[in-house]
C-alpha cells in the first residue's frame, strides 16, 4: 500500500471519523455476529419474521455504532477500531466454533489458565480469522482513516453520532415493539452473543473487580474446632480427594451411560455414584475455590473467598496433614497455604509422554503416608478431560472408542468423533481412580480409608452447536453443570456405607465437598454449622472431646 503522497490526502478525506465509525459498525455487525443471528433465527424463523429480523440487524448496527462512538470520545477512532476489530475477530472464532459466551468468568478463566492449556486453543482457523477480520481491517483503518480533529471537535462529532444511533435504535424498537418486548424479556441469553460489545463490557467488568473498594481487608481466618480422641493413631483417617476436570455425569456408565466408560470402577463393591450433583460454576476458576469455601453456592463470592481461609486451611489448623498434588493449571488459590506439588513437570511426575499423566500423581504417595502420622488428606487435581484436545488427555492404549477426533480444532471432526475422544478420557479417569482405590486398600489395615471424586464442571459436546464449557451459569446447559461425584468407602472407614448410599440420588451441589470433609475429619467452624449438604453419614460412636484449635 505505497500510496502516492499526492493522493493520500484525498483518500483520507474519503474516511473522516464519522464514516470510519459507520464502516466499522457495519463490518462488525456482518462479520462478527454469526452466532448471534443463528440464535435469533432459532427463535424467530426468517419466513415469518422478515421485518423484525431486518429491524434487528439495523438495531445491532445502531448499537455497535453508539458503542464505538462512545469509546471514541475517550480514545481516538483509530484506537477504538483496532480494539474492536481484534476483540471481535477472536471472540467470534470461539463463539462460532464452540458456542462460547465471552463473559467475565470466561475471561477470568483465560487469565488463570497456563500456556499448555492455552496452546490447545490456538489453531490455523483462529490465526486466519485474526488475520483476515482483525489485523488487515485494522491496518486499513489505521492507514486511511482521519487522525482526528482535536478532543473537543471529536467529542462533539461522536456525541452527534451517538444521538443519531440512539434515534435509529428507538425507531427500530418502536416499529416492532411487541416482538422486542418479548425478545428483551424472554431471550436474554441471546444478547450475550453480541460481539464485540458483550466481551468488551465483560472485560471492563472484570477489570473493575480488581479495583479496591475502600482500604484493603485483612485476611480472614476461620476458627476451627476438632474432635480429638485419646487413641489418635488407631482412628486416623486417610482420605484421597480427586478433583476431576471437565467430566460430565451422563458420560459415566455408573450413571446409566450406554457405553462402558467405567469398567474398573464397576468392579468395586463399596462405591457410591451420586447422580444429581450440580457444580458451583462452569469453569475451574470458580468451581474449585467454591467447593472448598465455607460459603454456599448461593452466596459464593470469589474475591471474598480468596481473602478468607478455606476448608484445607481449617483441616490443617485442626492437625490434619494436607497435601495437594496438581496435574492441572494450579489450585486457583485453594492450596496456597498447604503443602503443594506441581506434577505438570517431569521434575516430579515420572509418567510423562506427550504430556504428564494423572497416574503419575500416585508416585511416592506411599512414602508420604509412611512419613506422616495422624489424619491425612491428599488432594489430586487431574488434567482429566480438558478440551478441546481430548485426544491428548489419555495414552494410546485407552483409545477404545473410535474413530476419535485427533485435532484440537473440533470443526475438523464429526460430533461423534469428538464424543469418542471425550469418552476415552473418561475411560482413562476410570483407570486412574481404580489405582487410587488400590493405593487406599493397601493402607486400610492402618487407616480409615476413603476416596472421593468430584468433577469441577461438565462439558458440552456439540449439543445445540455448543462445545467446551464456561457458559454463564444462569443458562448453561445441564451438560456443563451436572457433574459426576463418587465415593469409595474402605472397609475400615467409620463412614456408614449403607446409610450413605441412600443419598446417591439426592439433589446436592459442590457445597457437599466442604461439608463432607468437615464431617469426616470431625471439624467445625465458628461461622458455618454442619449442614445437610454432606455426601456421607458416619457410623454412630461415643461422644468425643471437642478441642478448640487456636489461630
Amino acid at each position: 500500500m505505497n500510496t502516492s503522497p499526492k493522493f493520500r490526502p484525498l483518500i483520507k478525506k474519503l474516511l473522516p471519523e464519522y464514516l470510519t465509525l459507520i464502516i466499522l459498525a457495519l463490518f462488525l455487525c456482518l462479520s462478527a455476529n454469526l452466532r448471534f443471528f443463528q440464535k435469533v433465527l432459532d427463535i424467530y424463523p426468517w419466513a415469518s419474521n422478515q421485518g423484525f429480523i431486518c429491524s434487528l440487524v439495523l438495531l445491532l448496527f445502531a448499537c455497535l455504532l453508539f458503542f464505538a462512538a462512545l469509546f471514541s470520545v475517550v480514545l481516538s477512532v483509530r484506537v477504538t477500531a483496532v480494539i474492536f476489530l481484534l476483540v471481535a475477530a477472536s471472540s467470534a472464532h470461539f463463539s462460532d466454533s464452540f458456542g462460547t459466551v465471552i463473559d467475565s468468568d470466561m475471561l477470568r478463566n483465560v487469565l488463570e489458565t497456563n500456556v499448555a492449556e492455552s496452546a490447545d486453543l490456538l489453531n490455523p482457523s483462529l490465526v486466519l480469522r485474526l488475520l483476515l477480520l482483525g489485523f488487515l481491517p485494522s491496518l486499513f483503518i489505521w492507514r486511511f482513516s482521519a487522525s482526528g480533529t482535536g478532543f473537543i471537535s471529536s467529542a462533539l462529532k461522536n456525541g452527534l453520532i451517538s444521538i443519531i444511533s440512539l434515534g435509529i435504535a428507538a425507531a427500530c424498537i418502536a416499529g416492532f415493539s411487541s416482538q422486542y418486548a418479548s425478545f428483551f424479556r424472554e431471550h436474554k441469553p441471546v444478547r450475550y452473543y453480541i460481539n464485540p460489545a458483550y466481551p468488551i463490557y465483560s472485560a471492563i467488568n472484570l477489570g473493575a473487580s480488581f479495583i479496591p473498594k475502600g482500604p484493603p481487608r485483612p485476611f480472614q481466618a476461620l476458627q476451627a474446632q476438632a474432635n480429638i480422641v485419646e487413641e489418635q493413631e488407631a482412628h486416623s483417617e486417610l482420605i484421597v480427594l480427586v478433583i476431576g476436570e471437565t467430566a460430565r455425569a451422563d458420560h459415566f456408565s455408573l450413571n446409566g451411560y450406554e457405553r462402558e466408560t467405567n469398567p474398573q470402577l464397576a468392579k468395586q463393591d463399596r462405591l457410591i455414584s451420586y447422580s444429581n450433583i450440580q457444580s458451583c460454576g462452569t469453569a475451574t476458576a470458580i468451581s474449585v475455590p467454591c467447593m472448598f469455601s465455607y460459603s454456599t453456592h448461593a452466596n459464593f463470592d470469589l474475591k471474598s473467598a480468596r481473602n478468607t481461609e478455606n476448608g484445607l486451611d481449617l483441616l490443617k489448623s485442626a492437625g490434619v496433614n494436607v497435601l495437594w498434588r496438581d496435574n492441572n493449571s494450579d489450585s486457583k488459590g485453594v492450596a496456597d497455604r498447604v503443602e503443594y506439588e506441581n506434577f505438570r513437570s517431569p521434575d516430579l511426575n515420572p509418567i510423562c509422554d506427550s504430556e504428564c499423566r494423572d497416574i503419575g500423581m500416585l508416585e511416592g504417595l506411599q512414602e508420604y503416608v509412611d512419613d506422616h502420622s495422624g489424619d491425612t488428606l491428599i488432594v489430586l487435581h487431574q488434567m482429566g478431560s480438558h478440551g478441546p484436545a481430548y485426544f491428548a488427555r489419555y495414552p494410546k492404549e485407552f483409545e477404545k472408542f473410535t474413530p476419535s477426533c485427533r485435532s484440537a480444532e473440533l470443526s475438523e471432526c464429526s460430533q461423534q468423533e469428538v464424543i469418542n475422544a471425550y469418552d476415552n478420557t473418561i475411560l482413562y479417569t476410570d483407570y486412574f481412580l481404580s489405582q487410587v482405590i488400590r493405593f487406599l486398600e493397601s493402607n486400610s489395615s492402618r487407616y480409615e480409608t476413603a476416596m472421593f471424586y468430584v468433577s469441577d464442571h461438565g462439558e458440552s459436546l456439540g449439543e445445540s452447536g455448543i462445545y467446551l464449557h464456561g457458559m454463564p451459569y444462569g443458562f448453561a446447559p445441564r451438560a456443563q453443570t451436572n457433574v459426576p461425584v463418587l465415593a469409595w468407602v474402605g472397609a475400615s472407614s467409620d463412614i456408614d456405607y449403607k446409610q450413605s448410599k441412600i443419598l446417591k440420588d439426592t439433589a446436592n451441589t459442590h457445597d457437599a465437598v466442604f461439608d463432607t470433609l468437615m464431617t469426616i475429619f470431625e471439624v467445625t467452624t465458628s461461622l458455618l454449622p454442619t449442614s445437610a449438604a454432606q455426601l456421607v453419614i458416619l457410623k454412630p460412636e461415643e461422644e468425643e472431646e471437642v478441642v478448640s484449635v487456636p489461630h
